[in-house]
């Protein structure tokens, strides 16, 4: 799809408006209230979508998303849309909205997928508008590549285990270094070993697949921060020796959305040129079953020196993050570190699907996040770091443990565990994503990847 700029109405073309409730023409009909999703044809070329109740942001991208998804088979090679009187923000997230209502989630059907005309490479998106060209270029631009990057990282979200194992993670890396301009490297097994990554090496123990620490470094000319972001990169979940049950352990092909999420934010930070250096950091292997796999009680090493007592083999996400966070804090002195994971239920069980669970003591980097998530639609919500639950998670044969056994507090303590590996950093965040990253139950009922943390960061 194309995105030009008209300065007049066009002529035999579907020209679409968008209405807030609150702001329709004395002439709107009586049937059409304007509600989230709402159609009304006004005429033969010309289509009203209702936005709802002064809808945010966020609200206005997933909506016009959805109703573009719904239609995504109808639509004409050619249509415009009238941003005329809108800010900057608002034409952006339409754009991304419509954008992403083609995201074909079918990666591995066999056939092709039939859009209609309008995604595909010859169909026109015109932007009705009272700006020049010039002027709307940046926002396009912006939100091009934002739903480029946010489609590249479903689509890994969405792939089962079997097609990207940690050596595919690495090599997705490599490709969008190259590509974008940033470095990457890839430690292997043989490295890892000689580095001391032994709580990383502990989970792959029952793995056919290979470990791999994957480090990206984008740093642009002049830049006065170092932002240090550490994913969760499980390829696959089941549990280990604690295995998971069957029903939904399917599911389990997102336990890498905190690695996709900080995949997705670099090459994004190196698309947009952003003045800011960003140090990804994701310590991927799948968590298996095998003889060699890890037990429960078994007593593992760690990154930072720390000795760690394994309680439970499915709190394993705690365990490579622990050996990214510390290779993190020692190797690259960053400013902020700031860690997501597809970590616990509980956080679910907490907060539900609307939220991400935000960890940290620092107030100014909560506020932060906190806004950006109201910004942008992935919201999170702070919950304690209190030294409280530290008890939790002491050991009496290891320096820690890595769960405390309670069905009570799951993302407070797995949040404590991950605290002990931050050598103390003032300026770091634990991001609880399990309820956000797989989700988009409206518009895919089986589940999809949600690139949840993208636009948050």
């Amino acid at each position: 799809m194309k995105i030009s700029v008209l300065n007049d109405q066009p002529e035999g073309i579907l020209l679409i408006s968008f209405f807030r409730k609150n702001e329709l023409p004395a002439t709107t009909p009586v049937h059409f209230k304007a509600e989230k999703g709402e159609l009304w044809w006004s005429s033969a070329d010309q289509l009203w979508i209702g936005l709802g109740d002064q809808p945010s942001l966020s609200s206005i991208r997933k909506t016009v998303r959805k109703v573009f998804h719904n239609r995504k088979d109808q639509w004409p090679e050619q249509l415009a849309v009238d941003v005329r009187g809108q800010s900057d923000e608002w034409v952006e997230n339409m754009i991304s909205g419509i954008l992403l209502g083609g995201y074909k989630i079918g990666l591995y059907k066999s056939g092709n997928q039939v859009l209609c005309p309008l995604y595909e490479p010859e169909g026109v998106l015109h932007l009705l508008t009272d700006h020049p060209e010039e002027y709307l270029k940046p926002l396009i631009e912006q939100a091009e590549h934002t739903v480029a990057v946010q489609s590249r990282i479903m689509d890994l979200i969405n792939a089962p285990g079997n097609k990207k194992p940690p050596r595919v993670l690495a090599s997705w890396a490599l490709t969008s270094g190259e590509q974008f301009g940033y470095n990457v490297k890839v430690l292997d097994k043989e490295e890892l070993y000689e580095q001391g990554f032994a709580a990383l090496l502990a989970v792959n123990q029952g793995s056919d697949e290979e470990p791999a620490l994957i480090v990206c470094d984008y740093a642009p000319e002049n830049y006065q921060t170092t932002v240090a972001l550490v994913g969760k990169g499980i390829t696959f979940d089941t549990g280990g020796i604690s295995i998971k049950p069957s029903a939904n352990m399917h599911l389990m092909k997102s336990d890498m959305g905190g690695a996709a999420a900080v995949l997705g934010v670099v090459e994004l930070a190196a698309r947009l040129k952003m003045p800011v250096r960003l140090i990804g950091i994701i310590p991927s292997t799948e968590n298996c079953i095998d003889g060699k796999s890890v037990k429960p009680g078994d007593v593992i090493g760690s990154y930072a020196g720390k000795t760690i007592e394994v309680i439970d083999t499915d709190a394993e996400g705690r365990l490579v993050l622990a050996d990214g966070l510390s290779y993190a804090v020692r190797q690259y002195q960053p400013d902020v570190v700031i860690d997501l994971a597809t970590l616990t239920g509980s956080v679910i069980q907490t907060l539900g699907y609307a939220a991400a669970g935000l960890f940290t003591a620092n107030t100014q980097l909560a506020e932060q996040l906190i806004l950006a998530g109201e910004q942008t639609g992935e919201k999170v919500w702070p919950l304690p770091l209190w030294d409280d639950y530290a008890e939790e998670i002491v050991s009496e044969i290891a320096d820690v443990k890595n769960f405390h056994g309670k069905p009570l507090a799951g993302a407070i303590v797995a949040a404590k565990f991950l605290e002990v590996f931050t050598d103390k950093h003032p300026a770091w965040v634990h991001l609880d994503i399990a309820g956000m990253a797989f989700g988009d139950q409206d518009l895919f009922p089986g589940r999809a990847g949600t690139a949840y943390g993208v636009r948050l960061l």
